[in-house]
């Protein structure tokens, strides 16, 4: 077995190269660019009776969709630029004013929950899809429920409303902290203000130009396509079976290891890697969230080459492949382990055979 390496080791290897610079110019052009393609499908579809361009102009605006909600992602983690006000704006300009996602919500289940303990059961919300789905196997190694068997059959639709319920599950943790005083802060008032505000631009004022039953459907079009955009944006990253999942019990396991096992990179191309913002090097920004993904691909060649000499996984796949084997995972799920170091014994016999 391969031994633990301090995450400061890494460090110091990472604070030999300056990374601190977060190219902010960079990233407002290329937001600049994002925001042409979602605002512009959605002008085009207005203008436009032909369907075959209605279709067009809805893919073009979803594109931009994806890519504002990982430049949203991006600046929940102070990455986007150096004013920490400018990040907070941001983050609730992409999520909530445009997705009516809770920013508060974000930053507790993300930053604060997600990242220390990606794919931990009964640690991490995002690798817990239960009721409804499970794409991890039960204790004993067998599917839970018949219904676990067949719940592939529902992805499809799952993930249309997928949007909606992140949106659903967002109302639901806001209104439990405006109601308890402890815990009630601005930030949760500001955010209600800008999810009403949310609601006055999308849904409401539209009203006044449109039928209420034609602003509704756009509106309900607009989040299905989201929510299967968040799906291939976000899901690669942690679904697939080469990102294991682990009992929680392993959130005292090394640093490195709980994100380098439970997470994989993604490859991309030019247009690719503008709609995802960097979460294609998803173990990069696990690692160092605070840095750029403009950093990342420089960055990656350091982090690979350090897993590879202490034996830590590190894991990269065609981003297609990423995609379909996160979608696998319904039908096949995929095994709780319960030592993440098995990863690291696993890594050890490749390079001993």
């Amino acid at each position: 077995m391969t031994t633990a390496v301090p995450f400061k080791a890494l460090q110091e290897l990472v604070k030999q190269h300056d990374f601190h610079d977060r190219k902010a110019a960079r990233g407002f052009f290329e937001l600049g660019l994002i925001l042409a393609m979602l605002l512009g499908g959605i002008a085009l579809f207005l203008v436009t009776d032909s369907i075959l361009i209605r279709i067009a102009a809805l893919l073009i605006s979803t594109c931009g969709s994806l890519g504002l909600s990982t430049c949203a992602h991006t600046a929940s983690h102070n990455a986007t630029s150096n004013s920490e006000g400018m990040n907070r704006f941001l983050t609730y300009f992409g999520f909530t004013f445009f997705f009516g996602v809770s920013a508060t919500y974000w930053w507790h289940k993300h930053c604060v929950v997600h990242h220390p303990v990606p794919n931990l059961i009964g640690e991490d919300d995002d690798i817990d899809l239960a009721p409804f789905f499970a794409i991890t196997e039960s204790p004993d190694g067998r599917t839970q429920r018949l219904f676990y068997r067949l719940q592939w059959l529902l992805v499809p639709v799952a993930l249309a409303l997928n949007e909606f319920n992140i949106q659903r599950s967002g109302w639901l943790f806001l209104v439990k902290r405006l109601r308890d005083p402890r815990q009630r802060q601005a930030s949760h008032w500001l955010d209600l203000g800008i999810l009403a505000l949310h609601w006055a631009t999308w849904m409401f004022l539209p009203m006044l130009v449109f039928s209420p039953l034609s602003v509704v459907g756009f509106y309900a079009v607009r989040m299905a396509l989201m929510g299967y955009a968040m799906f291939i944006g976000f899901a690669p990253a942690h679904f697939p079976e080469e990102a294991v999942a682990a009992v929680g019990q392993e959130k005292s396991a090394d640093f490195i290891l709980r994100q380098t096992a439970a997470t994989v990179n993604f490859r991309t191309g030019a247009f690719g890697a503008l709609l995802c913002g960097g979460v294609q090097f998803q173990i990069e920004h696990h690692l160092f969230p605070w840095i750029s993904p403009y950093h990342y691909p420089e960055l990656s060649k350091i982090v690979k080459t350090f897993c590879r000499q202490h034996g830590y996984p590190y894991r990269t796949l065609g981003w297609g492949e990423a995609t379909w084997k996160s979608l696998v995972v319904f039908y096949r799920p995929k095994q709780v382990l319960a030592r993440l170091s098995e990863c690291m014994d696993k890594r050890a016999e490749e390079r001993a055979a």
